[in-house]
């Protein structure tokens, strides 16, 4: 295990880098990949390690997967979505709930029995969300804990009874796994969005043929008897892209293009936080690949201000409120995170996990069961902080070190391999080298 001692940084930060491509895009386009007929080519594949867990789970349905990873490519081949045979062990999905959760949508279509588990972070993560709506749809699934946790088991069959579903909870998760099952449907299924998530995988099925219907809210999904391959070529991911934005707002004199972002409407609520809190960034070079827009980021330093974060923005920057409290802590007032109790049930419980480490760094901040209350600005302090084996929470904090007045240890950084391997090499790439990692036994 390695922890990271992070000295302050005091230099300037002016360039361009390419942060690495979409997580959120890299998993579902190998599944829709390993779902279509044909030869699937994706370029800008991201090979972190939750998503080698989504190529190594497909893998075990009988895809063929070829990974080049000098390239930033995988190639699949597939005999299609109706071919899929039973897996003859155990998928490990890891870290990743993307990965256990889309997959049990689509193991509800292979006939036969699929077991689905991960590492200890995993199986504590919330299940009967997606157990229940599959159960409608007469699948045979459940789980450890009464239904509540992985390991998980489903008795798929080659077509499923049609079903009717109004998510509880807005999660893109819980809503591309019920896509992925209603692809084996008798007929059509519907799924009901009180509040938008992001739509990746409806945008990347439309892409491939598939027929979706988008009524007041509602998803029609129209069973395909064939899927047939594209190619794919993903952009950025400003989920990661946020950690270098966040780091560039706050040193002065720095101006930092981010090359090629993902800025999917349901992805930019970073973006329109950062508008309210004065944040300066612009969009050069827009365009649009596979119903998905993209684009350059130019982000400048700002003198931030607080801002309020509602329950209806959460969806739009779920994975973003750690990076978020740190700028919180460097803007003046008092920034109020509401709705946010999804992150209890993240890699780590993020609000706890959040707090314990500004209260760390000398930061005033209040832990309400639904998000954080944050007074600024402040200096970070010297101090030491625990990354609870949560990737975001490491990287933040790692840029609450950069910006602090004596340092900070982040122990545990092991973890950012999970959605940015290269992280801290980026950071070497705009010339921070204050940043030691230290092999701890």
């Amino acid at each position: 295990m390695r922890r990271a001692l992070v000295m302050p940084f005091r230099g300037q930060i002016r360039g361009t880098i390419m942060c690495p491509r979409d997580k959120s895009l890299s998993h579902r386009a190998a599944f829709i990949g390993a779902l279509s007929r044909g030869r699937t080519v994706i370029t800008g594949f991201s090979f972190c390690r939750d998503c080698m867990s989504t190529l190594s789970c497909i893998q075990a349905l009988g895809v063929e997967v070829h990974t080049f990873p000098e390239e930033g490519k995988v190639v699949l081949q597939s005999e299609g979505h109706t071919s899929f045979c039973e897996p003859e062990d155990v998928l490990n999905a890891e870290n990743s709930g993307t990965t256990i959760r889309l997959m049990a949508g689509i193991a509800a279509g292979i006939e036969g029995l699929t077991i689905l588990t991960g590492d200890a972070s995993l199986r504590r993560r919330p299940m009967r969300r997606i157990i229940e709506p599959l159960r409608k749809a007469g699948v045979d699934i459940g789980g450890r804990g009464g239904d509540r946790f992985p390991p998980l088991f489903i008795r798929g069959r080659k077509r499923i009874a049609p079903f009717f579903h109004v998510l509880e909870v807005p999660s893109a998760q819980v809503k591309s796994a019920l896509l992925f099952a209603a692809l084996w449907g008798e007929g059509p299924s519907t799924i009901v969005e009180p509040l938008p998530s992001r739509n990746h995988t409806e945008n990347m099925l439309q892409y491939v043929g598939v027929t979706l219907r988008k009524e007041d809210g509602a998803i029609i999904v129209e069973p395909p008897q064939v899927i047939r391959a594209s190619s794919f070529e993903l952009p950025g991911d400003i989920s990661s892209a946020a950690f270098l934005m966040s780091l560039a707002l706050c040193v002065p004199e720095a101006s930092l293009i981010i090359q090629d972002v993902g800025l999917n409407p349901t992805r930019v609520g970073f973006l329109q936080c950062l508008e309210r809190m004065g944040g300066k960034y612009s969009i050069l070079a827009k365009r649009e690949t596979f119903g998905e827009p993209r684009g350059d980021i130019l982000v400048t330093y700002s003198e931030l201000q607080a801002t309020s974060i509602g329950p209806e923005e959460i969806p739009l920057l779920i994975d973003e409120i750690p990076i978020l409290a740190i700028l919180a802590a460097k803007a003046k007032g008092k920034t109020v995170i509401s709705g946010a109790q999804e992150l209890r049930v993240k890699e780590s419980d993020r609000i706890r996990s959040v707090a314990c480490g500004l209260r760390a760094l000398g930061v005033r901040v209040e832990e309400k069961e639904d998000g954080l209350v944050i007074y600024g600005p402040c200096d970070f302090q010297r101090g030491v902080v625990q990354s609870f084996g949560d990737h975001r929470i490491a990287m933040s904090f790692t840029i609450a070190g950069l910006l602090s007045t004596e340092g900070v240890i982040i122990e545990g950084v092991d973890c950012v391999d999970v959605s940015y391997p290269t992280f801290f090499a980026d950071l070497g790439k705009l010339g921070i080298t204050t940043i030691t990692l230290e092999e701890v036994l």
